[in-house]
């Protein structure tokens, strides 16, 4: 049944998604705050079928945290969940995200007409230079900046990679940074096509205010990310049945040297 209602899900997710864009195409005629709300709406739809199809819940935390204006957003990327789950609880943000994604059809003018914010993985410094002026304009308008600082997805009780695009744009643009600790890869994995009952637990934890050198806010940034990650994948295995990547995060935790979540021990 787990795989049933995965498959379901998977195909209504695309579906729709490909209807909803199709049906909102007059939004390119409007002002990009105008037609804003249709990205919302979109990352709703989708939350509303997973629980309703898989399961899958979600439990907000901390959003008393979120600052007013613009921010840069340092989330947690096991699953592709996160993608479109955070949208709700900002005004008009922007992704950095791959060039590439520019390039799909309809999809890709979206990105353009909310003027998400390309990277050219290939250009290295030239990408940097230009991220960061993008950034700085987005922040300047009062949006926030999401961005995955791992740069690609990793699972739960993985051990975290995380890259220093993130840290290069709070020197450099000197804004609040919101970190955010998730645990969504217990429930919609990387790999596969499973998507398991529960509840997503997602934690918005207290800003990094600027003035940090590079190297302290780094370290504040991943050390709270990874800490408030990790406590809730063991919230979350406590809390329900175990299941295949259960069984994986806890060998992950056991080789990293970690308390196994929710070990008694």
């Amino acid at each position: 049944m787990i795989l049933l209602r995965s498959l379901v899900f998977q195909a209504l997710f695309y579906l729709s998604t490909l209807a909803l864009m199709i049906l909102a195409l007059p939004v390119f005629v409007l002002p990009r705050k105008t037609g804003w709300p249709v990205v919302p709406f979109w990352a709703r739809m989708n939350l509303f079928l997973l629980r309703v199809i898989t399961g899958v819940k979600v439990e907000f935390r901390g959003l008393e945290n979120i600052p007013e204006g613009g921010c840069i957003v340092a989330a947690k990327h096991q699953s592709a969940w996160e993608t479109f789950a955070l949208l709700p609880h900002f005004v008009s943000p922007t992704y950095v995200l791959k060039r590439e994604l520019q390039y799909i059809p309809i999809f890709g003018w979206y990105t353009m007409k909310y003027r998400q914010i390309p990277v050219d993985r290939g250009k290295r410094s030239a990408a940097l230079a230009a991220m960061t002026e993008r950034a700085r304009e987005a922040v300047a308008e009062g949006r926030q900046i999401l961005i995955f600082p791992e740069g690609t997805r990793r699972g739960a009780g993985e051990e975290p990679r995380y890259k220093y695009g993130v840290a290069h744009l709070y020197r450099k643009i000197g804004c609040p940074v919101l970190p955010v600790a998730l645990n969504s890869g217990l429930f919609w994995p990387r790999r596969g096509w499973c998507l398991y009952p529960g509840t997503v637990l997602v934690e918005f934890l207290p800003p990094i205010q600027p003035g940090l050198e590079t190297e302290p806010f780094y370290e504040e940034m991943v050390g709270a990310i990874e800490a408030a990650s990790d406590r809730l994948i063991g919230e979350a295995i406590e809390a329900g049945p175990a299941s295949p990547v259960t069984d994986r995060v806890a060998e992950r935790f056991a080789e990293r040297g970690l308390p196994v979540p929710g070990s008694k021990d």
